[in-house]
């Protein structure tokens, strides 16, 4: 048994897509999330800045003595997740398997649509997991780099976001999809916007609900739960100002953050 708490970061805000699954699936563990949001997008920055900011958050969520570090975040998984693991001794979960799973198990058609950030898309990552679970399924992928910004101005639901979500997406309609991959854990937060441009005939998919059993799975097979039968204390840590992130993150999640406070990214240089 193991009673420190759940490593989680990601660039910003979307990031708690996976903790809001992580609450309902884990509601005994207690979770310490870093958000990045000084340096966020990551989608748009190469693959060792991002590997480098990636190691960065981890070692501040070290410094919190996690148990375990989750990495909420289809950039990161996509361009670092193995150099990662190199270099980390606790359980590490990345979210391209988990959504790759979810993927190939819900579409009919064998038609998936695949939308990230640059960095995810040019990674190829989300096609070759799909493809290693059914190689006979199509794959057309698309970056979004506006979604992310969007989601961090909070505007979920505005004329601008549907606009950008026309443009982006109606390419993809063209290939008759039955299932698009959320593949950024910001995406989640447009669900709205995104099923009105694609239609009800279209699934989609992220990888939270999946991230979050395959956490647990690994919590109990390794038999390092918490213990402690008090309320956990759920902390969030981000490394600029937090005012719009406790304002989208409340709603979002649908509880209040009772800790948060601004680090300072410097300290955690790799």
């Amino acid at each position: 048994m193991d009673n420190r708490p759940i490593g989680v970061f990601d660039s910003g805000i979307g990031g708690l897509t996976v903790v809001k699954e992580m609450l309902k699936f884990l509601p005994n563990e207690e979770i310490v999330y870093f958000g990045d949001t000084a340096r966020v997008p990551y989608g748009t920055k190469s693959k060792d800045t991002v590997t480098r900011f990636a190691l960065e958050c981890i070692r501040f969520l070290n410094k919190r003595k996690v148990k375990m570090i989750v990495i909420a975040c289809n950039t990161v998984s996509a361009s670092s997740l193995p150099e990662i693991r190199k270099k980390i001794s606790i359980p590490v979960q990345g979210v391209i398997t988990p959504g790759a799973r979810a993927a190939v198990a819900v579409t009919k058609t064998k038609k998936i649509g695949v939308i990230g950030t640059e960095r995810t898309i040019s990674s190829g990552a989300y096609i070759e997991a799909i493809k290693s679970l059914d190689p006979e399924t199509q794959i057309y992928s698309k970056a979004c780099p506006l979604f992310v910004p969007l989601v961090e101005e909070g505007w979920l639901d505005d004329d601008v976001t549907y606009l950008a979500a026309e443009k982006y997406l109606n390419p993809l309609k063209q290939y008759e999809i039955d299932t698009l991959v959320l593949a950024c854990t910001h995406y989640p937060l447009l669900k709205g916007v995104l099923k009105k441009v694609m239609g009800d005939g279209v699934i989609l998919v992220d990888s939270a609900t999946e991230t979050a059993k395959a956490v647990k799975q690994t919590i109990d097979s390794l038999k390092i739960q918490r213990t402690i039968e008090t309320l956990p204390q759920h902390k969030f840590f981000v490394s600029d100002t937090p005012d719009k992130f406790v304002k989208v993150g409340e709603m979002f999640l649908g509880r209040k953050m009772d800790f948060i406070q601004k680090i300072n990214t410097e300290e955690y240089v790799y």
